[in-house]
């Protein structure tokens, strides 16, 4: 593709190398000139290190590094042209490799246009859901993947877990690719035969651009409670970057007259969006006002059956998935197949169909009359979920394990802390992915909560021969928590593993180690076994 067709998608303040006539265009009047200097651009890039000979270069600003400060990697590596945000001494130098030097005043911004143009604006041609919310999203995809599977449709996924299509999985480095990469994956799926595709937009998403140029068809709102303040700094600012998929994502482009909007009404924050939205809302929740409703639901300890409502009809359903928040996610999937007029009975078998969501309450298979779960959650909302879930379905005693994830929000951790003191009889707390902080420094935050809860305070060896008084106990080592907190159990206990859910690593330092919370557990049932 020609650079001065990519240009026409961007808002240059200025272009340098396009002959004396193209540098210091405004793009109000900007007209990119047919010349010889006008170079053929075969691929997009904003990693140095991959540039391609003929390739564009994007520089981007990150919080850990600049893009600017790789410029002459990219152009010695062949990059045909630069989009810069700011002019840096590499550019007065590039005059030798003759590239196109593009300036505009975001270049995430210029990003998002140029790969949507690039790839052909894929999401044009494309069913396309967005999904948000703090917690539930990924399970409201799958669930939502396997409704649609069920209707006979060729769908496409881009998760937390990973982005898979026509009978495909690759690795997925974040909740929602940086946007170039977004738009390269719509266009395979598109080259492959998908018609829908069912995409979680997390805020820093939204926040960064990633999603611009992404037209949807229908988008989802699961809850907002507190979760990446480290980033966003307060609960206000998160609201705002959540919203945006709504209000500004879901009202853009050629499917804004048919956008339909999916609203969990029972969160505060939803029922006020759901008021403010121009955009037809499809309401889930127990409201009276509710279109999609559980109209009866059961939560058993291998799952959970009910009857859901819809404006098109009634249904039984039964899953694997457990609690309450399940059902939630379930009436949000509904919503979506509602909204994409998709029969009620269609609904029920993509539902029946779906046998549960990795590290989302996963069940770990045991003979021991044990019940082992894991579960991704890493906020205080989402613990209290899954402990509240599992208390309700729970036999005996309930044991959790968790720890809090490095370099992120500090002012949780006690929050989950005082959940997990106050709701379990026994809580084990370690570490998570301490990343670069002391584990033992999220410890000690951690456990100003637990403290709250007036739990007795156990030593990994004092605890050894078993607890009778609701308390706690610190172990640093994830594998040696686990490893305590099954070998603790008596049949009939509950234990849940908390915090990491499908992940198969932990980042200690800048080093990632391979660990699997599941992995880990079945080891630790099986020696439990033998014994």
């Amino acid at each position: 593709m020609k650079i001065s067709t990519l240009l026409k998608a961007i808002e240059p303040i200025k272009v340098l190398g396009m002959q004396d006539t193209a540098a210091n265009a405004h793009s109000q009047n900007f007209e990119p000139p047919a010349i010889p200097s006008d170079p053929e651009i075969g691929s997009i890039h904003y990693r140095a290190q991959d540039v391609l000979p003929a390739g564009l270069f994007v520089a981007i600003e990150g919080h850990t590094a600049d893009g600017h400060d790789y410029i002459d990697q990219a152009l010695t590596k062949g990059a045909a042209s630069v989009v810069v945000q700011k002019m840096v001494p590499a550019i007065a130098s590039a005059a030798d490799f003759g590239p196109v030097v593009v300036q505009v005043p975001d270049t995430r911004i210029a990003l998002a246009d140029l790969a949507t143009c690039f790839y052909g604006y894929p999401s044009k041609r494309l069913t396309l859901i967005g999904i948000t919310g703090t917690n539930g999203k990924t399970t409201v995809a799958y669930l939502v993947e396997s409704i649609l599977a069920a209707a006979g449709l060729s769908v496409g996924v881009i998760s937390t877990i990973n982005y898979r299509y026509a009978g495909k999985t690759f690795n997925n480095p974040m909740t929602t690719p940086e946007s170039l990469d977004l738009q390269r994956i719509l266009a395979e799926m598109l080259q492959n035969g998908v018609t829908h595709v069912v995409m979680e937009a997390s805020s820093h998403a939204m926040d960064l651009y990633r999603i611009k140029g992404c037209w949807f068809d229908t988008a989802v709102f699961t809850n907002l409670t507190q979760d990446h303040l480290d980033y966003h700094g307060d609960m206000d600012t998160y609201w705002a970057s959540k919203k945006r998929l709504f209000t500004e994502y879901l009202q853009q482009g050629p499917k804004k007259q048919q956008a339909v909007a999916i609203i969990n009404c029972d969160d505060a924050r939803g029922k006020e969006l759901s008021r403010i939205l121009e955009t037809p809302v499809i309401k889930t929740g127990s409201a009276t006002d509710a279109d999609i409703t559980a109209e009866t639901f059961r939560c058993e300890a291998m799952g959970t059956f009910g009857r859901v409502s819809t404006p098109g009809g009634s249904f039984d359903f039964k899953t694997p998935l457990v609690g309450k928040h399940n059902v939630d996610n379930i009436l949000s999937a509904a919503g979506v197949a509602s909204a994409l007029h998709i029969e009620p009975e269609v609904i029920k078998d993509g539902i029946q169909a779906l046998p549960g969501v990795p590290g989302r309450l996963e069940r770990i298979n045991t003979d021991s009359g044990r019940y082992v779960f894991v579960d991704y959650a890493h906020t205080p909302d989402a613990l209290e979920n899954a402990i509240l879930s599992l208390k309700k379905i729970a036999p005996a005693r309930v044991i959790c394990i968790f720890g809090c994830g490095g370099d992120r929000d500090h002012t949780k951790r006690s929050l989950m802390g005082d959940i997990a003191g106050r709701l379990c009889d026994l809580t084990i707390v370690t570490s998570d992915n301490p990343r670069t902080e002391n584990p033992l420094a999220i410890i000690d935050q951690i456990l100003s909560g637990v403290r709250r809860s007036g739990a007795v305070q156990y030593s990994p060896r004092d605890i050894r021969g078993g607890f009778e008084k609701k308390g706690f106990v610190v172990e640093a080592d994830r594998r040696q928590a686990i490893e305590l907190g099954i070998r603790l159990t008596s049949p009939q206990d509950v234990v849940l593993i908390a915090g990491k859910g499908h992940e198969t690593y932990q980042i200690i330092g800048k080093t990632t180690i391979d660990f699997d919370d599941r992995q880990e557990a079945r080891k630790a049932l099986q020696r439990l076994e033998k014994n």
